[in-house]
C-alpha cells in the first residue's frame, strides 16, 4: 500500500526527494553505513534511484511480513532483523514524513522482536504432569520483559508530559471537548464522542491519567491478575483511541506491546480451572491466596481513592453529574515526579534483577554437560542485551524529568550516543499540547488561472464540508497528517513549498496523494498558474446541522504565488535498461488503481481467511508420529513427565522460545 504514495513524496518530482539525503561526503563504505545506516545506499548497484528502492524494500517487506504471518518458518530473528533493517533505511530518508512517535515506536519494537523470535522453530512443545510446557531455553523471558520496559514508558511518560507541558486543556481536564473535532484526523466516532457530556469529558481526562500514570507500575507486579487489570484498562484507551481517530498502527501497535501482560495461564483459563478443582489447596497455599486479594483490593481501593482525591470527583445526584477538577499545582506534580522518576528506573531494575535471577535458576535445571554449556552461552549473550537494551532506554526515559535525566550514570549517556542513531530506545510523549481550542485549524488549497476565480484543491481529509469523515484504518494519508503542522510559516515547513510547486508543476504522483480518483482534482487536465492556501477555523456542526462549519471572517490568505517558469522543467531522464526498475513500474501501476485502504484491508482479509483454513486443517490432521509416541509414553509411565524437564537436543537450539510463563 506504500508504492503508491512514495512515488508522490519521494520521487525525483515528489515533494522531498529522497536522493537528497543520500549525498556521499568522501568517506568510507562502512563508515557511511553506520552514520547513516540505511540499505538504500546500495539500490544504485541494482540500477534503481533512491526512490524506486524505498518502493523495492516496500514491497519486499510486505511480502516478508505476510510470509511470516502464514508460514511458521519464517517467524525466526533472520526474518524480523530484515524487517527493522528495511524500516530503519525508509526511515532515514523518510524525513519529516517518517518523523512521527509510531516510526520511532515501531523501529524500536522491531529490534525487540528480533530478541523475542526464535532463531529456529522449536518442535511441538510437550507438556509435564502439571501442565507446564518443558524444554523451555532459560533466557527466553528476558526480551519479553524488555517489551513490558518499553509498554511501560511509553505509557507513563505519555501521561506525564501532559502535564509538564502546563497545558491549561489538561489541567483544567477540558482537553477532551476539544480533542475530537482538533484531532488531526477524525473519524465519524469522533462527532459522537464530541458531543457527550461535558462532565462525561472531564471525568474521561482524569480516567486518561490513571490510565496511563498510576496503572503502569502495576506492570511489574508479582500479583498477575493486577497485570491483567492493567493489561485491560491499556486495551480499553487503545480501543477508545482507535474509534475515534486515525493515528496510523500506533495504537494497534501498542495493543501489541500489551500481550507482554499476559500469561500462558490467561489463555487457558478453561484448562486451569478444571486442574484446580481436582487439586484442592493446602492452608498456606489459600493462607497466601487471602493475603494476595486483601494486597489487590487495597491496591484498587487506593487507586479508586486517588483519583477521587486528586481530581476532586464529587457526584451530583440532582444534575446526575460528577463533578472534577486537578486538585493539585505543576509545582506540587514537578516534586512528586522528581521524587519517584529515579524509583521508577530502580523498578524496573529490580524487575529485571528477578528476571534475571529466574532465568538463572532455570539454567541450574538443565541437565547434560553440553547442554548446559549451551545454555550458558545464550543466557550470557541475552542476558548482556537485556541489561544493555535496559540501561539505554533509561536516558530517554529521564528527559521527562530534567533533574533526573542530569544525575544519570554517565557511562548510560555514553552508550545511548553510541546507539542513538540506531533508534533503539526512544523518548514518547502522547499528545503533550492541546491545539485549536478556539476551533479547528485547517489549511485549503486554492488554485486559479486568472489570479480572481480560485476552485478549492480538496484532499481527503478534513477540510471539505459536503463529505463524511472517513472510518478509521491503518492505513494513514501521510501529507494529509502532514498538512496540519503547514499551519505556521512557510519557512518552517520546506515540505510544503515542494508540495506547492509540484501542483503548480502538475505532478501525477503528487495529485494522486491529494485524491485517489484523479477526475476529482480540478486541474488534472491542466495545472493551474497559481495556489494559494487559506486559513480556515471548522467546528462540528451540531446534532441535525450538516456538515462541519467555519465561521465568517476565520479565512485567512497566506500567500498566492505564480508559477515560475523554471518550475515546469522536464524530469531528467531514466535509465531504463534494467528489468527491476521496469518490473516496479508494472507493480505500481498495477496497485495505483487500488485504494490504500482497500488493498490494505483487502489483504488482511486474505490473511485472516488462509489462517482460518490452516487452523481448520491442523485440527483435522492426524498427529505426528513424535506426538503419538509421547501420548502412549504418557499413558503408561506416570514419572516420564518428571523426565522431560531434561531439554532435550531439540529443545535446546538456539532460540528456542515457548510461550511466557507465569511471573
Amino acid at each position: 500500500a506504500l508504492m503508491c504514495p512514495l512515488t508522490g513524496l519521494y520521487g525525483a518530482e515528489g515533494i522531498l526527494p529522497a536522493r537528497r539525503m543520500l549525498r556521499p561526503q568522501g568517506k568510507g563504505r562502512w563508515q557511511q553505513l553506520w552514520e547513516m545506516p540505511t540499505l538504500l545506499w546500495e539500490v544504485p548497484r541494482l540500477g534503481l534511484d533512491t526512490a524506486q528502492g524505498l518502493e523495492l524494500l516496500s514491497l519486499l517487506g510486505t511480502l516478508l511480513a505476510v510470509g511470516a504471518v502464514l508460514l511458521r518458518p519464517l517467524r525466526h530473528r533472520l526474518t524480523y532483523l530484515l524487517l527493522w533493517a528495511a524500516y530503519l533505511s525508509a526511515c532515514q530518508v523518510g524525513q519529516v514524513f517518517l518523523y512521527f512517535q509510531w516510526d520511532s515506536l515501531l523501529l524500536e519494537t522491531g529490534f525487540l522482536a528480533v530478541l523475542v523470535a526464535p532463531l529456529r522453530q522449536p518442535p511441538v512443545r510437550k507438556q509435564d504432569s502439571q501442565g507446564r510446557l518443558t524444554g523451555a531455553a532459560p533466557h527466553e523471558d528476558l526480551p519479553f520483559w524488555l517489551v513490558r520496559w518499553l509498554l511501560f514508558r511509553l505509557m507513563f511518560a505519555s501521561g506525564v508530559v501532559k502535564l509538564t507541558s502546563r497545558c491549561p486543556a489538561w489541567w483544567g481536564l477540558t482537553a477532551l471537548t476539544y480533542h475530537y473535532e482538533t484531532q488531526c484526523l477524525p473519524t465519524p466516532a469522533a462527532w459522537f464522542a464530541h458531543h457527550l457530556p461535558v462532565w462525561l469529558h472531564r471525568l474521561s481526562v482524569a480516567a486518561t491519567f490513571l490510565i496511563e500514570i498510576a496503572v503502569p507500575p502495576l506492570f511489574f507486579s508479582p500479583l498477575r491478575r493486577l497485570r491483567l487489570a492493567a493489561f485491560y484498562s491499556q486495551v480499553l484507551l487503545q480501543v477508545l483511541i482507535i474509534i475515534t481517530g486515525n493515528y496510523n498502527f500506533f495504537n494497534l501497535l501498542t495493543l501489541v506491546l500489551c500481550t507482554a501482560l499476559l500469561d500462558d495461564k490467561h489463555l487457558g483459563v478453561e484448562r486451569d480451572r478444571s486442574r484446580r478443582k481436582k487439586m484442592p489447596a493446602s492452608w498456606p497455599r489459600a493462607l497466601l491466596t487471602m493475603l494476595a486479594l486483601l494486597l489487590e483490593l487495597a491496591v484498587y481501593g487506593l487507586l479508586a481513592y486517588g483519583t477521587a482525591h486528586y481530581f476532586s470527583l464529587e457526584v451530583d445526584w440532582e444534575q446526575r453529574t460528577i463533578h472534577s477538577r486537578t486538585n493539585f499545582t505543576f509545582h506540587q506534580f514537578s516534586q512528586w515526579l522528581k521524587t519517584v522518576t529515579l524509583p521508577t528506573m530502580w523498578l524496573g531494575g529490580a524487575s529485571l534483577a528477578w528476571e534475571l535471577l529466574a532465568a538463572l535458576w532455570r539454567w541450574t535445571q538443565v541437565r547434560g554437560w553440553l547442554w548446559k554449556l549451551w545454555s550458558a552461552v545464550q543466557l550470557s549473550v541475552f542476558g548482556t542485551a537485556t541489561v544493555a537494551l535496559f540501561t539505554v532506554s533509561l536516558v530517554p526515559y529521564s528527559y521527562m524529568e530534567p533533574g533526573t535525566h542530569g544525575r544519570l550514570w554517565t557511562g548510560a549517556h555514553r552508550l545511548f550516543g553510541a546507539v542513538e542513531h540506531l533508534q533503539l530506545a526512544n523518548s514518547y510523549g502522547l499528545f503533550r499540547q492541546m491545539t485549536g481550542l478556539g476551533g479547528r485549524p485547517e489549511v485549503v488549497l486554492e488554485g486559479s488561472y486568472d489570479g480572481n476565480h480560485w476552485t478549492e484543491i480538496e484532499f481527503m481529509k478534513p477540510g471539505n464540508m459536503s463529505p463524511a469523515l472517513r472510518p478509521s484504518c491503518t492505513s494513514q494519508p501521510r501529507l494529509d497528517w502532514q498538512m496540519w503542522f503547514a499551519l505556521g510559516p512557510h519557512t518552517h515547513s520546506p515540505w510544503f513549498t515542494g508540495l506547492v510547486l509540484r501542483l503548480l508543476q502538475g505532478q501525477d504522483p503528487v495529485i494522486r496523494l491529494i485524491q485517489d480518483d484523479l477526475t476529482r482534482y480540478p486541474f488534472h487536465k491542466q495545472p493551474p498558474t497559481y495556489i494559494r492556501p487559506q486559513r480556515y477555523k471548522y467546528w462540528f456542526s451540531q446534532p441535525g446541522e450538516q456538515g462541519r462549519v467555519g465561521g465568517p471572517g476565520s479565512r485567512h490568505a497566506l500567500t498566492a504565488r505564480p508559477a515560475a517558469a523554471g518550475d515546469r522543467s522536464p524530469p531528467r531522464p531514466r535509465s531504463t535498461s534494467s528489468s527491476l526498475p521496469q518490473a516496479l513500474h508494472w507493480v505500481r501501476t498495477q496497485l495505483s488503481s487500488v485504494g490504500a485502504p482497500a488493498l490494505l484491508w483487502g489483504l488482511l482479509v486474505a490473511i485472516g481467511a488462509i489462517r482460518v483454513v490452516q487452523g481448520l486443517l491442523s485440527a483435522h490432521s492426524p498427529p505426528t508420529g513424535r506426538e503419538e509416541k509421547h501420548r502412549t509414553a504418557s499413558k503408561k509411565e506416570p514419572g516420564a513427565a518428571s523426565e522431560q524437564a531434561n531439554p532435550t537436543p531439540d529443545s535446546c537450539s538456539s532460540g528456542a522460545r515457548t510461550p511466557r510463563r507465569k511471573k
